[in-house]
């Protein structure tokens, strides 16, 4: 893991920033000094300066001010208001390079420079890169994958940073940023799709006649099997897959009737719906 000396600042004190921290510090690719928080909530400020150790405050601008990466953990609905009052300022300058790391879903890196860069030049615009990543919450326990963009300010070790510090809670992709409503789709909505399925499965285990508790035991630990059996194997989820579908069995039973009901074309379905909706969301921002 890479060791971050940087002061990393975050700007919004939430799940996914708080995972991103105790992820950093557990990790030890940052050690608790080096890293700041602000929000506006007091009480969170205070947990998380006691269970970590880190530096807080409810000034958005001075943890802006004091880092060497800033990292943009609000709400979406939040950001213009935060970043107009951050840009809007009349000591509001880049003396220095600033690496800006955005995780809020839906905005678009265009809206975060209008935002940065209006009140700047073009020479200082070059010291405000700006990297755009779409996370999902299972970095929360560390098992997170995001996809990552990039503006042209950004350089290899920048992106290097950015991903150094996405690590610490999972794996990272980067991606064209015209490909992140689709990442947003498949990963960053993926794990509703998953503990939907692990619904249904428990439902049926108790209209099969077992009771809630085992159902649901039953469900959580065969898709968290044939997930390692899939990691841990050469072939395809398509080829394991028609390997426990004996012919005239029960999974072929079963697939039958997801079939017929089109599920596989449905997912699909359901995953260019969000892609879409992603895609509006950005636009509404």
């Amino acid at each position: 893991m890479r060791k971050i000396d940087s002061k990393i600042g975050f700007i919004g004190a939430g799940n996914m920033g708080e995972a991103l921290v105790g992820a950093l510090i557990k990790s030890k690719a940052a050690k608790p000094e080096y890293l700041y928080a602000s929000d506006t909530n007091g009480k969170r400020l205070k947990s998380l300066t006691k269970k970590y150790g880190i530096h807080v405050f409810k000034d958005n601008f001075k943890v802006f001010s004091l880092c060497d990466i800033v990292i943009l953990a609000v709400k979406p609905q939040q950001m213009g208001q935060v970043l107009s009052e951050i840009s809007g300022r009349t000591d509001y300058k880049i003396s220095r390079k600033k690496l800006i790391i955005s995780i809020a879903a839906g905005i678009s890196i265009r809206k975060l420079e209008n935002f940065l860069y209006k009140p700047l030049d073009e020479k200082n615009r070059k010291k405000l890169p700006i990297i755009r990543v779409m996370p999902n919450t299972p970095a929360l326990v560390l098992s997170g994958i995001s996809g990552m963009s990039s503006n042209r300010f950004a350089s290899r070790k920048d992106i290097n940073i950015s991903k150094a510090i996405l690590e610490a809670s999972g794996q990272v992709i980067e991606f064209d940023e015209k490909d992140l409503d689709a990442v947003t789709a498949v990963s960053g909505s993926g794990p509703a799709y998953v503990f939907y399925l692990i619904e249904s499965m428990a439902a049926g285990g108790t209209q099969s006649g077992l009771s809630l508790k085992h159902s649901s035991t039953l469900a959580l630990a065969t898709v968290k099997g044939a997930v390692k059996l899939l990691e841990e194997s050469s072939e395809s989820a398509q080829a394991l897959r028609k390997k426990v579908t004996s012919p005239g069995g029960t999974t072929e039973a079963a697939f039958r009737v997801l079939e017929k009901a089109h599920v596989k074309e449905n997912i699909i379905k359901a995953i260019l719906a969000a892609k879409n909706r992603s895609r509006k969301l950005c636009n509404l921002h």
